[in-house]
């Protein structure tokens, strides 16, 4: 008896999900209210938070990338959130830009994008740093890393396509959830061109150190990015099997 009236109470300690807030009389706890108050305020400024392009743009450049920037065709906040199509495409002036920059054709296209929470980005560069020491050995050619503001999840086609990157790899800020107004998501598209769909990516979601772990988000993604360009494919037909291989391995990256 005393083993089931201990396990609810137990519960919101062991996640940030609302459950187990308690009654008072026919209505919540203050403390309750006040704090699903507090969240959705911190989710709305990280939708309209501004990405420090600079700053980031710093970051990059110490882990030893190349950095550039671009805008989509949303020209402001506003316009981005009501119109998801301009999002998912480069400015004029920033097509034209990345297209002169197009050569040998490489690789891989890194993308870090804005999307719905700046916030995300913060742990972009750990990410990055891991998915580095995991490319090095394998002598992988990366392009500059494109910083995009206002940016949508199909922008990276535009982007890969305009580098002539064998993928693009966009890291972006999620839609903010009530407890997690700072996740990253990871999405990879073998042969970027405009138009591509969702069921022709791979996405790992949930990036922060409350949710999934940078280090552990980098060993499946790049686990991914090697498989892609074995079969020449992501999405639907791309599965992720990293974890069977980690389960008696090492957490070394492979």
């Amino acid at each position: 008896m005393t083993d089931d009236v201990e396990k609810p109470q137990a519960l919101p300690r062991l996640t940030a999900a609302r459950i187990g807030l308690g009654r008072t009389g026919a209505s919540l706890p203050t403390r309750a209210v006040l704090d699903f108050a507090l969240d959705h305020a911190r989710a709305r400024d990280a939708v309209h938070a501004t990405l420090d392009v600079e700053t980031l743009g710093d970051q990059v450049r110490r882990l030893g990338f190349e950095a550039l920037s671009v805008t989509s065709a949303a020209p402001d906040r506003h316009t981005y959130l009501s119109r998801p199509d301009l999002g998912a495409r480069l400015s004029p002036a920033s097509h034209a830009a990345l297209s002169d920059l197009s050569g040998s054709g490489p690789d891989l296209t890194i993308v870090l994008a804005d999307g719905l929470s700046s916030r995300a980005l913060d742990h972009a560069g750990s990410l990055l740093a891991e998915l580095k020491s995991a490319m090095v050995p394998d002598s992988w050619i990366v392009s500059p890393v494109v910083i995009a503001t206002q940016a949508r999840v199909a922008l990276g086609d535009e982007v890969g396509a305009s580098l002539g990157a064998s993928m693009v790899l966009i890291l972006i800020g999620e839609r903010p959830g009530m407890s997690s107004p700072d996740s990253l998501g990871a999405y990879l598209t073998w042969n970027p061109v405009v138009g591509r769909s969702n069921a022709e990516r791979n996405c790992v979601s949930n990036i922060r150190p409350a949710g999934l772990k940078p280090e552990d988000a980098a060993r499946t993604i790049f686990w991914l990015m090697k498989e892609a360009r074995r079969l020449k494919l992501t999405g639907v037909e791309l599965k992720d099997l990293s974890g069977l291989g980690a389960i008696s391995s090492s957490r070394a990256l492979p």
